[in-house]
This record gives C-alpha cells, structure tokens and sequence, in this order.
C-alpha cells in the first residue's frame, strides 16, 4: 500500500511540473497583459508536433529536438501577441480574451489541417531503467521532467531578478502606465513575455506527448483547462503561486485517481478549480487586487444603435419561414435544407440564451454547452425512463435546466471580469464529468440511445423533417418575442443597469446577484429547450455530444449578430450554422471558419451585423 501511495505521490509531482510549465507561462502573460491567454493549449499542441517532426520524421536526437520546440513555440507566440492582440491594445478586457478563444481555434484547425486528426505515439529516447526509491521508483523520463521544471523555474527567477528585461517585464507587470512614462517599451516586453511563454508551453507539449506517449490534434483545450485551474488556484498572475498551484493540482488529480479511478481524474482537477474561487478567487497567492475593478462586458458593448428594421420585415420573414416546408416539396435538397435550418433554430436558441446572459446582464459565460447537457438529458430520461410524452419532456426539461442551471452558477455571481468566464467554463466542464461518471443515472459513457422524436399527434407535424424544424422555429419565435418582451420592461433596463456598473446598481438598491439568478434562469431554460429538442432530434446523446466548443461557437454567434440583440441573436445562428452547413466541401475548414469569424468580429465589428442592444 505505501509503495502504491509513493508511486502516486511521485506521479502527481512529476505531472505538476508539466502542468507548471503551462501555468508559468499563463501567469507571465496575465502579469503584463492582464489577460488569460486561451489560446496557449493551441501552442502546447503546436510544441508536441514540432518536437514530433523533429524526433520522428528528421530523426534529431532529443536535445536538438527540444531546441526546436523551443524556437518553433516562441515564434507562434510572438506572432499570437502581434497579429492578434497588439491591434486590440485600449480595447475592453472582453476583447483580447475572446480572441485569443479565436486564435485557437485557428491553430488547432492548422495543425489538423497538416498533421491529420488522428492521435500518434511520441517516443521516448530516453533509457527505461527505473530507480528504486524505498518500495517505489523513479525512471529516467521523471527525473528529465523534474530536472526541466525546476531548471525552467531557475532560469525564469535569474532572469526576472537579474537581467534589464526582466526588470521590465516586472515593472510592466505591476504598473504597466508608469512603466509606459519611464521610457519601458510595451511592445517589446509584451513580445518576450509572450515568446518566453510559448516556448515553455511548447515544451510541456512535447514532455507530455513523451510522458504519455501519445499526442492528437485535440489536446490544447485540456491543456489550456489544467493550465488555467493551476494558474487560479495559486494566483492569477503570480509564478511561484502557478508552481505551487500546479503542484497541487497533479498531487490533487494523482490522489483522485487512486482514491476513485482514472475517469475521476479531470473532476478532482475542476472541483478544486471551483472550491479555489469560491472560498478564495484571488488564489492561495494572489492579492485582492488581482479582481479586475469593473465588470467586463459591459464595456464591450460598442456604443451602436441596433440597426433599424421596419417593423413589418419581421412578420414578414416569419411568415416565408414558416411557407418554406410546402415550397420545397419535390426538390431533392428540400429536406436536407430543412434538417439545416432546424440545426440553426437549435443553435439560436442556445444564442438566445447567452445574449441574455452575457450581453444583457454582462455574465460572460464559457460554459453554456452545459446547459444543452442538462436539458438533453433530462428530457431524453423522463422520456424514456419514465415515459413522460415528449412534449411535456421537453418543457420540464426547459425548467430542470432553469433551476440546476442557476444553483450551479449562483457561487460565481460575486466573480466578476476573467474569472465568472473561467468559473462558467469550469462548471461547464463539470456538468460533461458528471454525465460521463453517473452511470446509474445516465449510462455514463455508453450514452442514451432510442430518443422517441419529437411527436405532436398532428399528421402534417410529424411528417419527416418538416416537423422538428417547425417545432423549433416555433420555440425560437416564442422564446425571441418573451425576451424581446423582457428587454423592454423594467427587469430588461436593470439587468442592463447591472451589467454596465453593478457597484452603481448595487447603491441604488438592486441585488445584482438576483438580477443574474433572473437572467440565467430565463437563459437556462432556453438553452435547456434547445439540448432537448437536440436529444430528440438526434436519437441518441452521450457525454461528448455538448462539448465546450459549442460554448465558444455560441458566444461567436452572439458576437456576430450583435451582444443583447435578440432579432441578432437568430440572425448569427442562420449565418454561422446554417451557411456553412449549405457548402459541406469546406466541412473540414469549418472550425477554422469559425476562429477567424471570431477574430475579425472582435478586430473590426463587435457591435455584430444588427448592433447592440
């Protein structure tokens, strides 16, 4: 038993130095940009395949190797901070951090692109002997993996306290406008801030490609989670606190594993992500004045006015829309056209849903994928479990979301800035553990297959395609009118009130907290329509259906038809889902599609294509 215990120990220390590699690098880059740089997983992955090229394809040896992991990794950094984010310096906070959710993309889609979907093995160069400590062991890739970190650790503390760079990155990182007047150039520090970091995610890549012998295309968004929680849970912006915090997090993800098994692994990891920010959110380092003083998305909101549609135009397509099932019958793409238009009147639902949360009340929510599980499921098991008629499935489900979906936000409505996304993101991803985990409830990962379809009892209802895609376009049309109804009364003017400076509201004796309980349970039960019509509509769900790119697809639809603008909301799903979906040639670009839609939103048009509202 000790001997499995020691194991487990040495494990969880080795994988916290990888994981610190990653969170190092997140803290120098929150330190002088004030800013969590999503977008690192993407150069964690980027890092594995340069060193996989070099060791496989050119077949260096593994210093060699390294180096150019190193100096690939530094380069896509330097290039991130100066296409993405230099354009964006004076910009809201809202703006640098959604696109750096856009470069990822981007770079996740190119490394696809050239290196194939599929996962490969990185081999290990390394001797395998092992060496015996106590009654465990050590072999020599742990001791290389130790050996980096705390040599990474060293070198990085040498140069913060010893060189005139360092001096002004640290001076930039405490006060970056006086650092501006003494003659510091921002740019240049911003450049090896973001070179250094790369760099070092680049090498956790490799290191843990190495460790695990295995890599895939698909691995920064895990990365940039671990990453993240280390960062949080020892101090945004404090390297020794992301050393320590990282640490933590592979003792805490080690212990789990022992204790439950290897599925409860990443649920131990988010579970102390979400402790950290509910009893300490400044982190076991940080200081109070790590919270950002104002909200975030209020300022994000560009000062437009909506764009003026005659009030007849509305009816109007609302009528064509609803013609549309008789005026394609017997052409051959009819019910192909139909199944896609469905597919965006889900994903306006779900836009619904977060405009109302992020662009009306200013919750910038990374998790909203969710709320689409909670509904699916929920409808799908009162269907089949319990036998309820779909109909009345659907909308129960609509409330079960409603309320789980507040409870479980509710710790986060005094987070405010980057932390309600990460707290949003990491519940998000908690909910997706949870379905994987609760067998007994939702058959874990095997998933829910048999969902009836969605049946009205009227012929010309369930007749093929034609009857979800009115049902939905039904409920968008219902649900768009109920907020548009909501936006222009009182409770619309004071969650716009909280939004735009919560601390005014708060004196003027509005409680914040139930103003966002409010909007998030009028936006849970829209997105929890959307998740169960979805289960309906697919027949079969599981764990992996909702993932968390659904959640950035969803705030870059709200983006691009304009945050808190309903009519918007519709209009961004039918240009970013449904499009596409009519040029399925391009399938495999359509991520790629999706990063610089969002990146040229944020860069040239954040009050999206109709205006805020």
């Amino acid at each position: 038993m000790w001997s499995s215990w020691l194991d487990y120990t040495v494990n969880g220390l080795i994988v916290g130095n990888l994981y610190a590699l990653l969170a190092v690098g997140l803290a120098l880059i929150f330190g002088v940009s004030n800013l969590i740089n999503f977008a690192h997983g993407s150069v964690y992955t980027v890092g594995a395949f340069i060193g996989w090229a070099a060791m496989v394809r050119l077949h260096l040896p593994l210093l060699p190797a390294l180096v150019l992991v190193l100096a690939g990794s530094a380069l896509v950094g330097m290039a991130i901070e100066r296409i993405g984010l230099r354009p964006l310096a004076g910009s809201p906070r809202i703006a640098p951090l959604l696109a750096t959710i856009g470069m990822s993309f981007v770079l996740d889609q190119a490394v696809q692109l050239l290196a194939g979907p599929d996962p490969r093995a990185l081999p290990n160069p390394l001797p395998a002997w092992r060496l015996t400590l106590g009654s465990g062991s050590i072999g020599a890739l742990d001791l290389v993996v130790a050996g980096i970190g705390m040599g990474s650790a060293a070198l990085l503390y040498g140069f913060l306290r010893h060189t005139r760079l360092g001096w002004a990155v640290r001076a930039t990182a405490q006060d970056r406008d006086a650092a501006l007047q003494m003659g510091v150039d921002i740019h240049a520090v911003n450049q090896a801030v973001f070179a250094i970091a790369s760099a070092l995610g680049g090498l956790s890549g490799v290191l843990v490609g190495m460790y695990y012998n295995n890599i895939s295309p698909a691995m920064s968004f895990q990365a940039t989670l671990k990453g993240v929680v280390a960062v949080v849970v020892g101090g945004v912006g404090h390297v020794p606190g992301a050393i320590v915090g990282s640490l933590l997090l592979g003792l805490t993800e080690s212990y789990g594993v022992a204790l439950f098994g290897t599925p409860y692994r990443n649920l131990f990891a988010f579970g102390l992500l979400i402790a950290v920010l509910a009893w300490r959110p400044q982190g076991l380092f940080g200081a109070r004045r790590a919270l950002p003083p104002e909200p975030m998305t209020g300022t994000f909101i560009a000062p437009s006015r909506p764009v003026a549609v005659p009030r007849a135009v509305w009816p109007a397509v609302i009528v064509a829309l609803a013609l549309l099932p008789w005026l394609v019958q017997g052409w051959s793409q009819g019910p192909y056209l139909l199944q896609t238009l469905t597919n965006a009147w889900l994903y306006a639902l779900l836009a619904l849903s977060l405009t109302l949360v992020a662009g009306t009340a200013g919750q910038v929510s990374l998790g909203h994928a969710g709320l689409l599980a909670i509904g699916a499921y929920a409808s799908a098991l009162l269907a089949l479990d319990l036998h309820w008629p779909v109909p009345v499935a659907v909308a129960a489900a609509g409330g079960v979301t409603a309320l789980l979906g507040t409870l479980l936000v509710f710790p986060a409505f005094r987070l405010r800035g980057h932390y309600v996304s990460i707290a949003t993101l990491g519940i998000g991803e908690i909910v997706g553990l949870v379905i994987l985990n609760w067998e007994s409830l939702t058959r874990g990962p095997i998933g829910v297959s048999g969902i009836p379809p969605l049946t009205l009892g009227l012929a010309a209802m369930d007749s093929g395609p034609a009857g979800l895609y009115w049902v939905s376009g039904a409920a968008v049309v219902a649900l768009a009118l109920l907020q548009r109804r909501l936006l222009t009364s009182h409770l619309g003017r004071t969650l716009r009130a909280v939004r735009d400076d919560d601390v005014a509201a708060r004196s003027s004796g509005v409680s914040p907290d139930r103003y966002k309980a409010l909007a998030f349970a009028f936006g849970g039960f829209a997105a929890g329509v959307a998740g169960a019509l979805t289960a309906h509509l697919y027949s079969y769900i599981n764990h992996e259906t909702f993932g968390s790119a659904i959640s950035v697809l969803a705030i870059t639809i709200v983006i691009l038809g304009g945050m808190g603008n309903v009519a918007g909301a519709v209009v961004g799903a039918v240009a970013l889902i449904g499009l596409p979906e009519l040029f399925r040639v391009t399938a495999e670009w359509r991520m790629l599609v999706y990063g610089l839609s969002l990146l040229l939103l944020v860069r040239f048009r954040p009050q999206g294509l109709l205006g805020t509202a």
